[in-house]
């Protein structure tokens, strides 16, 4: 009786463990299933066929249109590409990526390029850069930069160098061909976006001294007000040396007069009692 008694507690252990197991199995699979994009809901986006730089003009051969789960689509997409046709970036856009009215030009801008992307009431101007001053092509379309100009001013003809502009979008960086003699050679252009009197500023800047720009992080937006350096400034470390502590140079009468230069002094000290004093005697060599 004990052997079937042990039976039955085996059997009801396995069987319990199987109901268990069952019911956990059928658990997991819902949420699997509740998981499964393919099983949920879908809706058409519109998406970048090849990456896409900034001001170019869409075309549908540009744009796909691939199933999105319905309840996974941010607010802004496109469901299909008609409607993208005509449209200018504003922005770089990845292959498969969805295509958000934010990155776009308006709709009453039908032509691309660097015009497309100015903001309303300012200007582009380009300047020639090489590997120093465009920071070793660290420099890109969307980046911001300060401009910093050395010249000579009219109080001195020493340089002074000075940060002139602030915070600047740059809207393009390429190549271009300047002719150096008898062979052209390549220089970087930059594309500032500035306004009408920062290119006045910039303008002049590189036509009568020499810029350096300086890159800036994406999230430091404050203004930074400098006096500017200059050669004595920079120098300033330098100044401790007083005039006192340079070497003496002898006089033309003192290098003239041999037995001056070689007289010399002996100071003895005279102790009298309690009191002591100094003699100085000068001798001749």
């Amino acid at each position: 009786m004990g052997r079937y008694k042990s039976f039955i507690v085996l059997g009801t252990a396995v069987f319990i463990a199987l109901i268990t197991s069952v019911l956990i199995y059928k658990v997991l699979q819902k949420k699997a299933d509740e998981q499964n994009p393919a099983s949920l809901p879908m809706q058409p986006v519109a998406v970048a066929m090849v990456d896409l730089s900034w001001g170019t003009t869409l075309t549908e051969e540009l744009v796909k249109v691939v199933p999105f789960p319905k309840g996974y689509v941010p607010p802004g997409c496109f469901a299909e590409k008609g409607s993208l046709a005509g449209r200018v970036l504003l922005y770089p856009i990845k292959m498969n990526e969805p295509i958000f009215e934010s990155r776009l030009a308006p709709v009453n801008i039908k032509s691309g390029g660097v015009a497309a992307l100015i903001t309303l009431k300012k200007r582009a101007i380009a300047v020639k850069v090489d590997k120093v001053i465009g920071v070793s092509g660290f420099i890109h379309a969307g980046n911001r930069v300060d401009v910093l100009v050395t010249l000579a001013t009219e109080r001195s003809l020493a340089p002074v160098t000075k940060i002139v502009l602030e915070n600047v979008l740059v809207l393009a960086v390429g190549p271009d061909l300047e002719k150096k003699g008898k062979e052209p050679t390549p220089v970087d252009v930059i594309t500032l976006e500035v306004t009408p009197e920062e290119a006045e500023k910039l303008a002049l800047a590189v036509t009568e001294g020499k810029i350096q720009l300086a890159l800036r992080n994406f999230n430091d937006t404050d203004d930074v007000w400098t006096k500017g350096t200059t050669i004595p400034a920079l120098l300033s470390s330098y100044a401790g040396s007083s005039p006192a502590s340079k070497p003496r140079v002898a006089s033309r009468s003192e290098s003239r007069t041999p037995s001056a230069a070689k007289r010399s002094a002996v100071v003895v000290e005279l102790i009298k009692g309690s009191k002591a004093q100094e003699v100085k005697f000068e001798r001749s060599e």
